[in-house]
């Protein structure tokens, strides 16, 4: 390819534009406190298939706020099912004794059969702020009112205030129409609870091999710009709500343009579940 060509791959402009660096979204999320004084904190609900980077964008958020590689979200790349059993909750930490004002929720991933992974019905009890911390979800039994695990009285820190979708950028057309449903029986419910939504692509990385070499190259590939495509009428999601991230994991070594596109979704949540809380 003759100096001055672009990739066929890459489109001559970003159809999203990312900051130059991150310096103002590390600063929105370090000053962030909600709007709402009745609200400790802003709660995201990650949700999606096995597999998808759930817990990894966790540990992603931490290293890009921490400045170095963080792991404290347990992931495992050789299972097939969900590693994440329980309902759990991470702070990120902020300083010596403080934490963030907003920590985010894992949960089991969902699977294609009908014994297998997290049942929608306790996710939806998870966006109600009914399902406690530390709570083992059961891919046969859902959890009922009067069971362990199961918290009668919500208040408005119990509840999520941002649902965030994730699926790996090269598995947008390999998702199984089972776990599809799944998802959007989550998304309805989420819906009339007035609960707003984004999406991440993850293994941006792996699904584009142009990204891999320069991830600021995302938002010119042709490729993702496709899964992003699909993915949107997969789900129903506009496509500006619909980010892509390349977790820590792979590489070891802190990277800011990495950084960037990481703090650049979570600065979306973030916004997007500030509005909700404050009419909730």
């Amino acid at each position: 390819m003759g100096k001055g060509q672009s990739k066929p791959s890459l489109l001559d402009q970003p159809w999203r534009n990312l900051p130059e660096d991150n310096q103002e979204d590390l600063t929105f999320v370090k000053d962030y406190e909600p709007r709402n004084q009745g609200a400790n904190h802003l709660r995201i609900l990650l949700h999606g298939p096995v597999g998808a980077g759930k817990s990894s964008f966790i540990n992603s958020v931490d290293c890009a706020l921490q400045g170095r590689i963080a792991g404290r979200a347990p992931t495992d790349a050789t299972t097939s099912t969900s590693f994440t059993k329980k309902y759990k909750t991470y702070k990120i930490l902020k300083g010596q004794d403080d934490f963030y004002s907003f920590i985010f929720n894992d949960t089991m991933g969902f699977e294609k059969e009908t014994n297998t992974g997290v049942l929608e019905e306790d996710v939806k009890l998870v966006l109600e702020g009914h399902v406690e911390d530390g709570y083992k979800f059961s891919p046969s039994q859902k959890l009922m009112e009067g069971d362990k695990g199961y918290r009668s009285a919500p208040t408005l820190d119990d509840k999520v205030h941002v649902l965030v979708c994730v699926l790996p950028a090269d598995k947008v057309s390999l998702t199984s129409d089972e776990v599809v449903k799944k998802m959007r029986e989550v998304r309805i419910t989420a819906s009339d609870m007035g609960i707003p939504q984004l999406a991440i692509l993850t293994k941006v990385d792996e699904a584009c091999p142009e990204t891999k070499e320069d991830i600021k190259d995302v938002y010119r590939s042709k490729y993702l710009k496709e899964q992003v495509d699909k993915f949107s009428k997969l789900l129903g999601l506009p496509q500006d709500c619909i980010f892509l991230v390349k977790n820590y994991g792979t590489d070891p070594i802190m990277n800011d343009d990495n950084d960037v596109v990481i703090l650049n979704a979570l600065r979306q949540m973030i916004t997007f579940g500030d509005d909700f809380l404050n009419n909730p």
